[in-house]
Protein backbone atom coordinates (compact mmCIF):
# COMPACT_ATOMS: atom_id res chain seq x y z
CA UNK A 1 0.00 0.00 0.00
CA UNK A 2 1.12 3.68 -1.04
CA UNK A 3 1.79 6.08 1.92
CA UNK A 4 2.76 9.41 2.35
CA UNK A 5 5.11 10.54 4.69
CA UNK A 6 5.93 14.06 6.21
CA UNK A 7 9.73 14.92 6.61
CA UNK A 8 11.99 17.69 7.25
CA UNK A 9 14.72 18.03 4.96
CA UNK A 10 18.26 19.62 5.57
CA UNK A 11 17.31 23.35 5.78
CA UNK A 12 14.93 22.46 8.43
CA UNK A 13 11.89 22.87 6.16
CA UNK A 14 8.75 20.67 6.03
CA UNK A 15 7.70 18.32 2.65
CA UNK A 16 6.23 15.58 1.71
CA UNK A 17 6.52 12.37 -0.41
CA UNK A 18 4.48 9.56 -1.75
CA UNK A 19 6.04 6.37 -1.54
CA UNK A 20 4.48 3.02 -3.74
CA UNK A 21 4.05 0.02 -1.73
CA UNK A 22 7.69 -1.04 -2.53
CA UNK A 23 9.30 1.82 -1.24
CA UNK A 24 9.87 3.61 -4.17
CA UNK A 25 8.95 7.55 -4.48
CA UNK A 26 6.64 8.20 -6.90
CA UNK A 27 5.56 11.80 -6.13
CA UNK A 28 6.97 14.78 -3.56
CA UNK A 29 6.14 18.31 -2.98
CA UNK A 30 9.51 19.84 -5.09
CA UNK A 31 9.32 23.02 -2.44
CA UNK A 32 9.86 22.89 0.95
CA UNK A 33 7.21 24.79 3.68
CA UNK A 34 8.07 26.70 6.26
CA UNK A 35 5.29 25.07 8.51
CA UNK A 36 4.19 21.97 8.97
CA UNK A 37 0.63 23.39 8.85
CA UNK A 38 1.35 24.55 5.00
CA UNK A 39 2.93 21.29 4.34
CA UNK A 40 -0.04 19.17 5.34
CA UNK A 41 -1.90 21.51 3.39
CA UNK A 42 -0.67 20.78 -0.01
CA UNK A 43 -0.39 17.00 0.94
CA UNK A 44 -4.07 17.06 1.23
CA UNK A 45 -4.55 19.06 -1.54
CA UNK A 46 -2.95 16.23 -3.67
CA UNK A 47 -5.03 13.64 -1.98
CA UNK A 48 -8.01 15.17 -2.95
CA UNK A 49 -7.89 16.21 -6.53
CA UNK A 50 -5.32 13.75 -7.71
CA UNK A 51 -7.50 10.83 -8.38
CA UNK A 52 -10.02 12.61 -10.68
CA UNK A 53 -7.39 15.10 -12.41
CA UNK A 54 -7.21 14.72 -16.07
CA UNK A 55 -4.62 13.91 -18.15
CA UNK A 56 -3.41 16.18 -20.93
CA UNK A 57 -1.38 14.55 -23.35
CA UNK A 58 1.41 16.90 -24.27
CA UNK A 59 3.24 14.23 -26.58
CA UNK A 60 0.63 14.24 -29.50
CA UNK A 61 2.20 16.64 -32.55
Amino acid sequence: MAKFELYKDTKGEFRWRLKASNGEVIADCNEGYKSKESCTHGMELVKRDAATAPVEDQTAV
